[in-house]
């Protein structure tokens, strides 16, 4: 077992490692108290503290004392959750115990050969692909894992300060946003390049294969690191889901314990529809995002693009969960229903009664009155639950201006692995 500190381009972090030159990089207990030794003394410095993960677990010939030694781990890992930024690189096996060490930390770097299990044989693939709710990036080799495991130390361990000042109208790479978004509103597209667009560099997305339908990145907005979240059309028409809903609250989180403003881009028709997702705990799981961001106290600002219905609008970091802001392009919808589905509840007689024909033009015709009646976006500029309409080419300015004038805010909360 390796520890030790140093920088990273100048930022202090500690770091430790197994060593699977020796007994497979088992976890003993004097190996055990260096882990121990090294997250005390990050949690002591206030510094990242990186994991190097090969390791078969704990030490057979120690028996419970190496079970003893893993568990001494897990509650320095605790400890320092919400602290201090952790970071784990999984180079290879990381099993048993070695399992819920990397599990337990803030972001999880596989490479090619890493794989995180607990008991019989290692996955085929890299632990995280395929939609694993534990690896946030893989890696092609161990190289790249550790420039990524840099990467993290770097946006969470120096997070920089906003400069609006510095932002200029439009997107990074010139032009308006918008024109990132098809011309229909009920078309999909690939919220990723809209993202990328915001940001002041190319973002980190953590968990890209673990429900798509939503969008998790890390990256520097203003000068700043940022987290981001975002419905994504091209997935499930953007619409939140159990897994969705569970992976963003996990990620919003983790941004609140770790002092790092959010921003949230909404284009969601509402949730999923459909006894299986009830079944998959979308009541109990949804219920995590609305507690993440009603709890957190980071600032963050929504921006909603094209449509935000029903209670995906409040679990998008609503004005009602305590949003810093919340923003709106002039073509942008807030409702409690898409427009046809209130049709047909609103009208469902009216529609019934009418010729088969003639219900398609009548439901398009409702459709768009609805729309104009109860979907636009007045009424939630009047009632106060959208501060404002802006041009879309102001959208930089206006979030970085937002979240520079809120006070500064950390969750007094650890970083749990929802």
């Amino acid at each position: 077992m390796l520890h030790g500190r140093g920088q990273v381009d100048g930022t202090p972090a500690v770091a430790f490692a197994t060593d699977a030159t020796r007994m497979g990089g088992a976890l003993g207990l004097a190996g055990c108290r260096r882990i121990v030794t090294a997250i005390d003394t990050a949690v002591r410095d206030r510094v990242p503290v990186a994991g190097l993960w090969h390791s078969g677990g704990a030490r057979l010939a120690e028996g419970v004392v190496a079970l003893d030694g893993a568990g001494q781990v897990f509650a320095a890992m605790v400890r320092a959750s919400g602290r201090v930024p952790q970071i784990s690189a999984v180079l290879g096996p990381a099993l048993g115990s070695a399992a819920y060490g990397p599990a337990l930390t803030d972001i999880v770097i596989a490479s090619r050969a890493g794989r995180v299990f607990v008991t019989g044989d290692a996955p085929s693939g890299p632990s995280g692909a395929a939609g694993s709710e534990v690896v946030h990036l893989i890696a092609t080799n161990d190289a790249e894992a550790l420039a990524r495991t840099r990467e993290m130390i770097l946006l969470l361990g120096r997070q920089g300060r906003l400069s609006p000042d510095d932002v200029t109208l439009g997107s990074r790479g010139g032009g308006s946003p918008d024109a990132l978004l098809p011309s229909g509103t009920d078309l999909p597209y690939d919220v990723k390049p809209l993202i990328q667009a915001l940001l002041d560099a190319a973002g980190t997305e953590l968990h890209a294969d673990w429900a798509p339908n939503i969008v998790t990145v890390l990256g520097r907005f203003a000068g700043r690191t940022v987290g981001v979240v975002a419905n994504n059309p091209l997935v499930l028409d953007g619409s939140l889901d159990a897994g969705a809903a569970e992976k963003a609250a996990r990620f919003v989180r983790m941004c609140d314990a770790l002092a790092v403003p959010l921003i949230v881009l909404a284009d969601t028709p509402g949730y999923l529809p459909g006894p299986g997702h009830d079944g998959d705990g979308v009541v109990r799981r949804g219920a995590k995002l609305l507690h993440a961001f009603a709890d957190a106290v980071v600032p963050r600002v929504t921006l909603v693009t094209r449509r935000a219905y029903g209670g995906s609008y409040i679990a998008m970091n609503s004005r009602a969960l305590g949003a810093t802001a919340v923003f709106a392009w002039p073509t942008a919808e807030v409702a409690a229903l898409t427009p046809e589905a209130a049709v047909n509840v609103l009208h469902r007689k009216r529609l019934a009664a009418t010729p088969p024909g003639q219900r398609a033009h009548l439901r398009e015709h409702l459709a768009t009155h609805e729309s104009a009646q109860t979907g636009g976006i007045d009424r939630a500029v009047e009632i106060g639950v959208v501060d404002a309409v802006i041009p879309p080419t102001h959208t930089r300015r206006r979030i970085a201006l937002a979240l520079a004038a809120a006070p500064a805010g950390r969750g007094a909360h650890g970083s749990i692995p929802l």
